[in-house]
């Protein structure tokens, strides 16, 4: 993942308090991180940045639409998706990002990249089965489906002569059965 300034927040020049940063990803932001899921993307990405004396709290929120194929149809919709992430910054010895809540940041940094947790937030957003909305209420047009209804059997009722079909050995069988 090459560093893009636009994601660098140098914290050491933010006063003290709540500060706001805002993002609009697309496809571009992506490319970076080699991830290529969705064909096109629209997400804004807020960012509450609080810098408290000891320690940083970043709290993101996002919403927006990714444009990806149905698991079903293979049609490609915009999938409306939205979530949020809350991350603590503090700071020790040495870099130790295991806990996905807590960042451990080396004495003496003073910038922090957050582009790797945009990406990460809005991956985990989307859903891992993606139903286009038209097939749930029924209203999906598409060529497959029309050529599938053409090409589908169609029932054939018949009349109710099948009794005169039964084999008199059956008659005889159920007989056994009903004289206990």
């Amino acid at each position: 993942m090459s560093k893009t300034k636009e994601f660098l927040i140098p914290f050491v020049g933010l006063k003290l308090g709540k500060h706001h940063f805002e993002y609009q990803i697309n496809n571009e932001f992506f490319k970076n991180f080699e991830y290529d899921e969705f064909q096109s993307s629209d997400i804004k990405v807020n960012l509450l940045f609080d810098k408290k004396s000891t320690m940083l709290e970043l709290e993101f929120k996002h919403k927006g639409t990714v444009n990806v194929p149905c698991d079903l149809t293979g049609e490609d919709f915009d999938l409306p998706i939205k979530g949020k992430m809350k991350l603590i910054v503090r700071f020790g010895e040495e870099f130790n990002d295991d806990n996905e809540e807590l960042l451990i940041l080396p004495h003496g940094e003073h910038e922090i990249d957050v582009a790797q947790y945009i990406y990460e937030m809005i991956a985990l957003s989307v859903p891992h089965k993606r139903i286009h909305p038209g097939v749930k209420d029924g209203s999906l047009q598409t060529e497959a489906l029309t050529k599938l209804n053409e090409l589908s059997v169609k029932e054939q009722k018949e009349e109710s002569n099948k009794e005169e079909d039964i084999d008199p050995r059956w008659e005889k069988l159920k007989k056994l059965l009903t004289d206990k």
